[in-house]
């Protein structure tokens, strides 16, 4: 693809992972919780989901997902049941020096799967992709190994980017704060916007 099409698409695809959503609530409330480690590993399961709604609108897959409309619901109603679970253990946690977060540690693969949940359970990702590529790319025809790997590449590098940083923001704020009280308005903070997330992914049609 030539350079300005590139530049577009990133810009805009920017924008959307900048705007505060619940990918964002997720991270931070994890970071907040874990440190910046579990914040990063639900920005992968975060970047794996978007990889595959941008495989289903790339290659006129998004039929598939119509098609498959009740699994999407359970992946939805499932990905909220767990954010729930995760803010009740960050809302009754007994705040410590030691600790801000669950009381039972998440794996790195949970977090993950917490992640990948909760973007094929947003169908606002792939409505993002239906109306911003057929604007930027001729898919009545075949697209090329290039152009789509430049959208991968594109795709990764910023939602990482943007992922880590907030990860690491909330990560830095969780070292910052030490006293019982602050940590216990840490805790409820990233219950709050767990369970919000978790709310929006279930309202949103």
């Amino acid at each position: 693809m030539d350079f300005v099409t590139l530049a577009a698409f990133t810009l805009a695809y920017a924008i959307a992972v900048i705007v505060p959503g619940p990918g964002v609530a997720a991270v931070v409330a994890r970071a907040l919780g874990g440190g910046f480690k579990a914040g990063f590993f639900m920005v992968l399961g975060i970047l794996a989901g978007d990889l595959i709604y941008l495989v289903f609108a790339v290659f006129g897959l998004a039929a598939v997902a119509t098609w498959f409309g009740q699994a999407f619901t359970l992946i939805r109603w499932a990905g909220a049941a767990y954010l729930l679970y995760i803010a009740w253990t960050f809302w009754s946690a007994r705040p410590g020096k030691e600790q801000i977060g669950a009381r039972a540690p998440e794996t790195p693969l949970r977090t993950f799967l917490s992640g990948f949940a909760l973007t094929l359970g947003n169908p606002k990702t792939i409505v993002f992709y239906l109306a911003l590529l057929p604007t930027l790319l001729p898919l009545d025809r075949p697209v090329t190994a290039l152009a789509f790997t430049e959208l991968v590449i594109i795709v990764t590098v910023v939602l990482l980017a943007v992922g880590c940083a907030y990860a690491a923001l909330a990560a830095a704020a969780r070292e910052f704060f030490r006293s019982p009280k602050a940590l216990s308005r840490l805790n409820k903070s990233a219950a709050l916007m767990m369970a919000s997330a978790a709310v929006f992914i279930v309202i949103r049609e």
